[in-house]
């Protein structure tokens, strides 16, 4: 898929590539997402269908907490506070603790809430406010949403399909 270049667009990206994935969550069993099996982030890791969820939660409620710091004219640290650009596997165990207590539905459920709630951010925005001005360093708004909503969903989806694919999840 092309990089979003307006509103309408955006909406499309995210809209298309969550709603495949969430097809594809929703075919794994609950008793096999906690399952350590499914390659990692990082090289020669492994983490759970869980953890995949947990991670797109959590960037996703950044994306929200950023737009949302932002519209009220405060400060931001990115990519969150207490951590560096070069420590996102550090804020990925981040994203798994925050949300181990959950159980599958949950998380399916939370990842379904976040998901509307920035499409309901990106309806409230115009193709000016998305993509006029760079926003984080020389990124736009709308580059910044898509760098943590509709391309980790697509990524995601690669490893999921691989995943259920090797592990016999049909």
């Amino acid at each position: 898929m092309a990089v979003p270049k307006n509103r309408r667009e955006l909406l499309d990206a995210i809209s298309i590539t969550y709603e495949k994935l969430a097809a594809d969550l929703a075919s794994v069993p609950a008793e096999r997402a906690n399952e350590m099996t499914l390659e990692g982030h990082a090289q020669g890791t492994h983490m759970s269908v869980a953890n995949l969820l947990a991670y797109l939660i959590g960037w996703n409620l950044l994306v929200l907490k950023w737009s949302e710091a932002r519209s009220c004219g405060m400060p931001v640290d990115f990519p969150e506070t207490g951590f560096k650009w070069n420590e996102l596997g550090r804020l990925a165990q981040k994203f798994y603790a925050d949300h181990a207590g959950l159980d599958y539905a949950e998380l399916l459920r939370l990842f379904a809430k976040v998901y509307d709630q920035i499409l309901a951010l990106v309806e409230r925005e115009s193709d000016a406010s998305l993509y006029g001005l760079p926003w984080y360093e020389q990124y736009t708004h709308g580059r910044m949403i898509q760098f943590n909503t509709s391309s980790p969903y697509a990524n995601a989806r690669v490893r999921l399909r691989k995943w259920k694919k090797a592990n016999g999840v049909l």
